[in-house]
């Protein structure tokens, strides 16, 4: 191995089986091979992954990467988290270092990701959490199946929604990322598509079957990045099973309406105030009452610090390269290694037997200062930066958004405002635009029943 790639050599302990690879003539296959911990990813893991990456990167051979995860029940369930906390609260400042250098290299490995000059696809086929979700959401093509269970559970556990959560939230629709960094609220199936957190949507049954039609196809030599993600994309939606057919978007209509009043604000202290007022409206529909009171417990159970460290992050974070994320989130998860909350946390919900109930300090919103959040985003001079294996390629929104996935928001508001149409126009003209992808109809009617209306003459006019 060159030095290059020195720091990513096989350590003494290393399981040599919990990464799986495999060739299928263009295809290069990753499994995460620990099913036992849900796939649980750890320096091993990443150790091996990395080297081979940059090996296919080269090779002209590997056109296309697949990742998956082991076994029925996770694509991967996080970070192990639980060996570091064990690790910190046995030898403490030492502890505290072997955990940044964990943070460190996960951190490379997800940058990698997100910067891949090749087709990478993720195969988000159960538990998608934590290190989970950055081998997966900064990829190009993401694919959710009916097993899918996405979230960033991190606040529960004393920590920050770190693996790039800083770009990728902050960039979901309104402000569903700080929702779901905030209350690590859970989006399982379809959902995963139409919240924007998968690209595609498939049956789990036919993963095997779209792997071995990836295999044949053959990208010629000029063809780009983009013609290639375009060529895969159409590839995919062969295997199109559709859409459950009794499960519509969750995450819509009022209750969507509702998240964004009550999230959109800058300090927790209001969202908690905003979600009081919803719960004990005398107006609000009962699902809108339940949810508040639901989102308020969960809220409640959540470290104080991580909750308002968070919501800095996810406001600091729209603004971020991706670059910059990752450097910054290598600086904030070293803050939370020498803070209490993270080994309280992760103790008392991933090690404890039954799980108990964290001993957060300090124990209330109201004893987490401005200085002590703005402290988690101070870079000390003399500290060390995060080095990225990819240089010079950079970006302030993900280069493949507009043609992979669902629409947005935004480009719904755009259509509605090229010319004066009617409602169901509209949509049949998106779905065209996007050559008849599932999931785009059912996406662009949604956001027109809550971010237009119809006119006098019948026409769709834009409310924003």
């Amino acid at each position: 191995m060159s030095d290059e790639y020195a720091d990513f050599q096989e350590q003494p302990g290393d399981d040599p089986d919990d990464v799986l690879f495999n060739t299928l003539y263009g295809v290069r296959t990753i499994q995460l091979n620990r099913p036992k911990k849900y796939n649980a990813l750890n320096g091993s893991m990443i150790r091996k992954i990395i080297p081979r990456l940059k090996e296919y990167e080269k090779s002209a051979l590997a056109s296309i990467i697949i990742i998956g995860g082991a076994g029925p029940k996770a694509f991967c369930a996080g970070g192990d988290v639980s060996q570091l906390a064990k690790d910190i609260a046995e030898n403490g400042e030492a502890g505290q270092a072997t955990s940044k250098s964990y943070f460190g290299l996960e951190y490379q490995l997800d940058h990698l990701i997100a910067t891949y000059p090749k087709p990478y696809i993720a195969y988000l086929d159960g538990i998608t959490m934590g290190g989970g979700v950055g081998l997966s959401v900064h990829a190009p093509i993401r694919i959710a199946t009916e097993n899918t269970n996405f979230a960033m559970p991190e606040t529960g556990i004393g920590f920050f929604p770190d693996v790039g959560g800083s770009f990728f939230l902050p960039r979901l629709e309104g402000f569903l990322g700080t929702y779901l960094a905030l209350t690590s609220e859970s989006l399982k199936g379809v959902q995963a598509l139409y919240a924007g957190v998968a690209t595609h949507y498939i049956d789990s049954s036919v993963l095997s079957n779209l792997t071995a039609r990836l295999a044949e196809l053959v990208f010629k030599d000029y063809d780009n990045l983009h013609t290639r993600l375009r060529i895969v994309d159409r590839t995919i939606e062969e295997f199109n099973t559709g859409l459950p057919h009794d499960e519509p978007p969750h995450l819509a209509g009022n209750l969507r309406l509702a998240i964004d009043y009550c999230f959109r604000y800058d300090n927790v202290e209001q969202i908690v105030s905003a979600l009081e007022k919803e719960r004990d409206s005398p107006n609000a529909p009962q699902q809108i009452k339940d949810w508040a009171k639901q989102t308020l417990d969960k809220l409640a159970e959540k470290s104080p610090t991580s909750l308002k460290v968070t919501l800095r992050q996810m406001r600091l974070g729209a603004r971020w390269n991706i670059a910059e994320t990752f450097n910054r989130e290598y600086h904030i998860a070293a803050k939370f290694m020498r803070h209490p909350d993270f080994v309280n946390g992760v103790s008392a919900r991933l090690i404890h037997k039954p799980a108990t109930k964290a001993r957060w300090e300090p124990p209330t919103l109201e004893g987490v200062s401005n200085d002590d959040v703005e402290s988690f985003f101070k870079i000390e001079e003399g500290e060390d930066s995060l080095r990225l294996l990819t240089q010079g390629l950079d970006y302030d929104r993900y280069p493949f958004e507009r043609d992979l996935g669902l629409p947005k928001e935004e480009h719904v508001g755009e259509v509605v405002g090229q010319k004066a149409r009617g409602r169901q126009e509209i949509v049949e003209a998106m779905v065209e635009a996007k050559e008849g992808k599932i999931g785009v109809r059912e996406k662009v009617e949604e956001v027109l029943g809550r971010k237009a209306e119809v006119n006098g003459e019948g026409k769709v006019v834009w409310k924003g």
